[in-house]
């Protein structure tokens, strides 16, 4: 588990910009379950000692870009800084006017994308189907329950607390939730609200969570695996059922994937979701935090619960 210990504050000069750079001005930082997986993995991993980086939405205070001014505002993979240089590679500009701004990090970025296509693609819903989502009170999970729901599916959500448990089915139009530290026994706890069995299981988590679910799984059910929080600040290397033979005789379909892996079609997605965002068709939660220095605060508080949907710093 990371804490505060691990975490240095680094005070830099605000640098000068050359030609076709830009200087930003950080407003508002994503803060993701995945990034502490790059703490631990030997893909693609952050060094000791380099500032973390995910996406920011970030002001141009001055511009030698002809494809930026001042005053625009961007969206990138940027150092956690208050102050820092670009060429403009991987920005896209941000409309004000489009959304609220901190949209772009959640339901109209990597975290609703994330559900969008993990679901439509390797969940393939189909109307009366039985989709579970675990993690369904967080960004990407929320997300997923309400595209389900749209798509005709009945949907049941796995969270940590009673009142998360309400949160979605009053707020995310879930049919039913667990309170997965309510329940001694999460198979039957899953075979109890799911009676005809699971179809879909859009797994956010992992661990002993998704040991009770994959049992309930009927034939030729889909798993779209986005994430296994429960097992990131793991020390030892967990043991857990034997799933293949299940995948055998059930014939299932259980994949990962990196969002890049529809970079391509992500205009496709975030035209559907704004979409249905301006119908009401789906909604969305932020928990957002105030000051640079509360990065690592934020960041600790996701592995315990303390995030409603999506987890931000605000830097205004």
């Amino acid at each position: 588990m990371p804490g505060i210990q691990n975490f240095k504050f680094v005070e830099e000069f605000i640098p000068a910009i050359g030609s076709g750079e830009l200087l930003l001005k950080t407003l508002y930082v994503s803060v993701d379950p995945y990034l502490r997986g790059k703490m631990a993995t030997t893909h693609d991993p952050f060094e000791i000692g380099d500032a973390i980086s995910s996406k920011v939405i970030s002001e141009v205070l001055e511009s030698n870009n002809e494809n930026f001014c001042k005053g625009d505002l961007v969206i990138g993979y940027l150092d956690w800084k208050e102050y820092q240089k670009s060429n403009g590679s991987g920005l896209m500009k941000v409309d004000p006017g489009g959304a609220p701004l901190t949209a772009y990090l959640g339901v109209l970025g990597v975290t609703g994308l994330t559900a969008y296509f993990a679901l439509s693609d390797i969940g393939q819903p189909r109307s009366g189907e039985t989709l579970v989502v675990s993690g369904a009170a967080g960004a990407v999970g929320s997300i997923a329950g309400q595209i389900g729901k749209i798509m005709g599916c009945r949907v049941v959500g796995i969270v940590g607390t009673d009142e998360k448990k309400d949160l979605i089915k009053r707020k995310f139009s879930f049919d039913e939730g667990i309170n997965y530290r309510a329940v001694p026994d999460m198979k039957r706890a899953i075979a109890t609200v799911c009676p005809a069995g699971v179809d879909i299981y859009f797994d956010n988590v992992g661990g002993e969570i998704s040991d009770g679910v994959l049992a309930n799984l009927n034939d030729n059910a889909r798993v779209p695996v986005s994430g296994a929080i429960s097992n990131y600040n793991d020390m030892e290397i967990p043991n857990g059922p034997r799933v293949l033979p299940l995948v055998v005789y059930k014939r299932l379909l259980i994949r990962g994937f990196l969002i890049a892996d529809f970079a391509s079609r992500f205009d496709e997605g975030r035209k559907q979701l704004l979409t249905w965002l301006n119908e009401g068709k789906i909604t969305y939660s932020e928990t957002i935090i105030n000051g640079f220095d509360n990065l690592p605060q934020a960041f600790i508080g996701l592995f315990e619960g303390r995030n409603e949907g999506k987890m931000i710093v605000r830097l205004l």
